[in-house]
């Protein structure tokens, strides 16, 4: 299967691009970089690649198993390297669930499912940089 994006030049640092669903999301640089900061920037929405990746499955998983949460949310920290090209050479996923009756081990599986077998990104993650991930229960 082979997916194509087509990434065009709007103005100044901004680019506009899409995706084979016809949605589109906005590319900028920031403002310390000659951008307006109306999009995010390439490196940044690699990271929010991989939290969306990983939590389709993760959400995917729980409604499989009938595993309610009140919130999920996953924050991921990259690490970039001094030297350019600058890349993320460590990567940490946190998950973060709140809610009243949280069940642990069925949350637990259905990350760990997304984390070691299901999630594209993650894997293409792993291939430069050294991923970890925690798992947060937030009781309400």
């Amino acid at each position: 299967m082979t997916n194509t994006v087509t990434t065009e030049w709007k103005e100044n640092m901004q680019f506009a691009s899409d995706n084979p669903s016809g949605h589109s999301v906005l590319i900028d640089a920031s403002e310390e970089h000659g951008g307006n900061s109306s999009g995010l920037t390439p490196k940044a929405m690699m990271l929010s690649s991989l939290a969306g990746c990983s939590g389709l499955d993760v959400v995917s998983f729980l409604k499989k198993m009938r595993a309610e949460v009140a919130n999920f949310k996953i924050v991921v920290h990259g690490e970039l390297t001094d030297e350019h090209p600058k890349y993320y050479h460590k990567v940490a996923v946190e998950y973060h669930f709140t809610g009243s009756d949280l069940q642990e081990d069925k949350i637990n599986k259905a990350v760990n499912l997304s984390i070691e077998k299901y999630c594209g990104v993650m894997e293409m993650f792993r291939q430069f940089a050294d991923v970890t991930t925690e798992v947060y229960l937030h009781k309400q």
